[in-house]
């Protein structure tokens, strides 16, 4: 299959690009034009990293900027190799740390493991002014792993040991499950208390997010009416814009805690990176954590608007590499057992964006990126036991599959769910629980033939 346009760099792009979507309504089957045509046929390690095919000449070049800002290096002040504003503390210095390929991140393997693209959210029981989570008076509501050598001490370390149980299928396979037991240490502002609410999470990938945030509202709100009669209980999130001071629907991050690209990206680079944007401006440094609150540049914008909003241009335009093998028959029938199962109810296969302004091309495109974006019960086995907003301590966003099978070539792993503690899709099934449960169970039940024709399915989007 030919390789993605922005492989070849931006000159000579725009034409190429549009020879790229010719050739891909012809050739590939609707199925398998998973963001319309935002679509690229790629399947090499960069099949994340591809500009949609229908930008222009100055939108790809804005895309090249935004790319820039990705793989931008960010340090503390006065050193050398990258961008000042990084700090006072902070858990990484550039998106590809945890967004390697714009694909998702993993967990540490043992205890010894740089939890690189792991991180910790925190929080106490309880609701902060708007109504999301109540940070740590301390640690606020991230854990932060990287300070200021010899003048702002990291928050604390997080190591990971994972923990395994078994499972039995019908057929008398069995598979073992793993599941993290975290372990903080070298806590510098003292305990975290006995009431504290701890989520590790691991980066999802970024391909499709101008799509997503095309979805229309109104379109979200219908898909939580229809599975309400079939006896589900998707929700949306309702979170707090800071932009705009109003609640708006949630869309990003596991918990869909995040109303928009612009807010998604504020924080990351304030939470992950401790550098300020117009968005959030004041660096995370809760009042007991005075070496944190005395360093330089605190309080100043750090991220300028012009590449700022490039970055903001660069995740909307990411394209979402096609499905493959879509007329293959162990794929068709993994389909089928797909939709029997009940999994389609949540991962819905195919959704119409709307107005999209931000970037028109993306507006009313047929997609298929197998998610509802709402809020499900993911059940006991899934629950963090921290809400977010109106997500419970079960609840989770139904995250997107497109680009799924092409996930470990372009990351180099394989892991799944918001810790990383699947291994494979087989066992992030098993872990659904709640309103999942039946779904697992139907998965449980197949014959290993029916099990593989599943997995083909998922290999392919």
């Amino acid at each position: 299959m030919p390789r993605s346009p922005f492989s070849i760099g931006i000159a000579g792009t725009a034409a190429l690009a549009a020879a790229s979507l010719l050739t891909a309504a012809a050739e590939l089957q609707l199925a398998a034009l998973s963001g319309g045509t935002f679509t690229v046929q790629d399947q090499s390690e960069q099949a994340y990293s591809a500009p949609g095919p229908t930008l222009d000449a100055e939108q790809l070049q804005q895309f090249a900027n935004g790319r820039s800002e990705f793989q931008q290096r960010w340090v503390v002040p006065l050193a050398i190799g990258g961008n000042w504003g990084r700090g006072p503390t902070s858990n990484g210095e550039v998106c590809t740390d945890c967004h390697a390929g714009n694909g998702r991140g993993r967990p540490p393997e043992h205890e010894d493991d740089d939890p690189v693209s792991m991180l910790i959210r925190l929080s106490l029981p309880g609701e902060d002014e708007h109504g999301g989570p109540r940070p740590h008076p301390h640690y606020g509501d991230q854990l932060q792993e990287q300070g200021v050598l010899g003048k702002v001490p990291p928050e604390g370390r997080i190591a990971v040991a994972w923990r395994e149980h078994e499972v039995e299928l019908a057929d008398g396979d069995t598979m073992r499950l793993r599941f993290p037991d975290l372990r903080l240490s070298g806590l510098a502002y003292g305990p975290l208390g006995a009431d504290i609410l701890i989520s590790p999470r691991v980066a999802p990938p970024v391909i499709g997010m101008g799509l997503l945030e095309a979805i229309p509202e109104q379109t979200l709100n219908e898909i939580a009416r229809r599975q309400a009669a079939l006896g589900f209980n998707g929700r949306p999130n309702y979170v707090w814009d800071a932009e705009n001071r109003v609640m708006a629907l949630g869309r990003f991050g596991w918990k869909a805690g995040q109303p928009t690209i612009r807010q998604q990206t504020a924080a990351a680079f304030l939470n992950d990176m401790g550098v300020t944007t117009r968005v959030f401006n004041q660096e995370n440094c809760p009042s007991v954590q005075k070496a944190c609150s005395h360093s330089p540049g605190v309080g100043i914008p750090e991220q300028t608007d012009r590449p700022f909003e490039s970055l903001n241009f660069y995740l909307r335009a990411l394209a979402v590499p096609a499905r493959r093998n879509a007329d293959d028959a162990r794929v068709a029938r993994g389909e089928a057992l797909f939709e029997q199962a009940q999994c389609a109810v949540c991962h819905v296969s195919e959704v119409r964006t709307g107005d999209y302004p931000a970037l028109p091309q993306i507006a009313h495109q047929v997609i298929r990126p197998y998610s509802d974006l709402l809020l499900h019960d993911m059940g006991e086995g899934l629950a963090d036991g921290r809400p977010d907003f109106r997500a419970g301590p079960r609840d989770w966003r139904t995250p997107p599959l497109w680009g799924l099978g092409l996930s470990e070539k372009v990351n180099g792993n394989a892991t799944l769910l918001h810790d990383g503690r699947a291994r494979n899709f087989s066992e992030a099934i098993l872990w659904h629980g709640g309103e999942a449960a039946a779904a697992r169970e139907a998965f449980r039940n197949m014959l290993k033939q029916e099990r593989e024709a599943l997995l083909a399915f998922l290999a392919s989007l």
